[in-house]
């Protein structure tokens, strides 16, 4: 499994952007489709909701890609 740690700038991060800004798709609406296919989960559960709020802390997993959620390092 491949581990992605993303450094969150602010309170949380969308999680179509985040699949975006994490290297996973090439855009926004291409991070909709994933979760909005059922293959995106936030913390072990699916995740459908394209704009779900993610914070720091969470783990979002597509496939056999993990990204940690991390908080601002200041």
């Amino acid at each position: 499994m491949q581990t992605i740690d993303f450094e969150l700038e602010g309170d949380y991060v969308e999680l179509n952007m985040l699949l975006k800004l994490s290297g996973l798709c090439d855009s926004g609406g291409a991070g909709k489709k994933l979760v909005a296919g059922g293959t995106v989960s936030v913390d072990g559960a699916v995740e459908l909701r394209k704009t779900h709020k993610v914070r720091a802390g969470q783990i979002v997993q597509l496939g056999d890609v993990e990204i940690r959620v991390l908080a601002e390092q200041e």
